[in-house]
């Protein structure tokens, strides 16, 4: 398959040998937690590279000297409910100032459709980076709609960062909003009929808190 422009498929090898530790249905949920949380944050270490920095003036033991530090408004994590929170401790490492907004999106059953519930995001947004972080990306609605909600509210900055996707997700999201850069830690073969990613690792969901 080839990937859109702004697709990109991080084949680093530590974060290859973790999502396999993740697919394992005997990992337990303690495990699975923190396993998505250390791949959001060697993920989120390549999402993040183009941060806008400025220099300040920082005075150190030897003498005085100019260095860069992240600029502006810096950092919106959005994780899309509910999965996406396991990935959130694992950015905040990474930038700890970063603040934190909220999307909520049910997937429908039996049309496997998103739909949204809930959507809290930090202000200005409009002057923020804001990475979109899902475990998922299946069939790419809910991710798609996220970020289409986002830019309704006035955010522009998009990066959306994902552990694992299907084919499908990754175009529909790609095509949807080429304007967004998509980090994604694996491309797995294909959905199933009942759209669950294939080999993928079951519900992320479920698997990070717990429950069926």
């Amino acid at each position: 398959m080839a990937l859109p422009a702004n697709v990109i498929v991080l084949d680093h090898p530590l974060i290859k040998h973790k999502i396999s530790m993740l697919r394992d249905k005997n990992t337990g949920t303690n495990e699975f937690r923190a396993l998505v949380s250390e791949i959001a944050m060697l993920m989120g270490f390549e999402a993040l590279r183009d941060l806008p920095t400025k220099e300040i003036e920082v005075e150190t033991p030897i003498e005085k000297c100019m260095t860069p530090v992240i600029a502006g408004k810096k950092l919106a994590i959005v994780p899309i409910l509910r999965a996406g929170l396991g990935m959130v401790d694992g950015v905040l490492k990474l930038v700890p100032t970063a603040k934190v907004g909220h999307i909520g999106m049910y997937r429908d059953p039996e049309t496997h459709e998103p739909h949204e519930y809930y959507c809290k995001l930090p202000a200005p947004i409009e002057l923020r980076t804001i990475l979109v972080v899902d475990p998922m990306c299946a069939t790419g609605g809910s991710g798609s709609d996220a970020i289409k909600l986002i830019k309704e509210h006035g955010g522009h900055k998009i990066k959306f960062m994902c552990i694992i996707a299907a084919p499908e997700g990754i175009l529909k999201i790609a095509n949807d909003h080429p304007d967004v850069q998509f980090y994604v830690g694996s491309l797995d073969r294909e959905l199933n009929e009942n759209a669950y990613i294939c080999p993928g690792l079951g519900d992320a969901g479920d698997r990070i808190f717990g429950t069926r």
